[in-house]
């Protein structure tokens, strides 16, 4: 199998993953997902779709992440992962979609806006 390398995105989070056969390394901006994400629960989301398909020590991942903040990333890696699964074999794709791990989650921070101190609020207003 040749590496294989897909985009997973959230907010502004952008992380490319690269795939290979190896024993279950994740590598995170050349860090170990360990040091990377020193919270449980984002290690989890990570691992997500490997646990779901049982192939937590069949792939190497390496992981280049940009922008965004932790959780945000963490979700970014998680789709890029599902999606470069389903590019290794077609069969993971309906469990995968089943749990939501192909889905783009497109919701982002609204702009603000002029006049107004963020995106909707608008300043105090009285009449007199």
């Amino acid at each position: 199998m040749e590496r294989i390398n897909t985009v997973g995105r959230r907010k502004a989070a952008v992380a490319r993953v690269y795939v290979n056969e190896g024993k279950g390394n994740i590598t995170i901006n050349k860090r170990d997902i360990a040091n990377y994400f020193p919270l449980e629960q984002l290690q989890f989301i990570v691992k997500q779709p490997l646990l779901v398909l049982s192939l937590e020590e069949k792939y190497d991942i390496n992981v280049t992440l940009d922008g965004g903040g932790i959780k945000g990333q963490a979700e970014a890696v998680r789709l890029g992962v599902a999606r470069a699964l389903v590019k290794i074999d077609e069969e993971y794709r309906s469990e995968l979609k089943k749990n939501g791990f192909l889905t783009r989650d497109a919701r982002v921070v609204e702009r603000k806006k002029p006049g107004q101190p963020k995106a909707r609020k608008q300043f105090q207003f009285s009449k007199r």
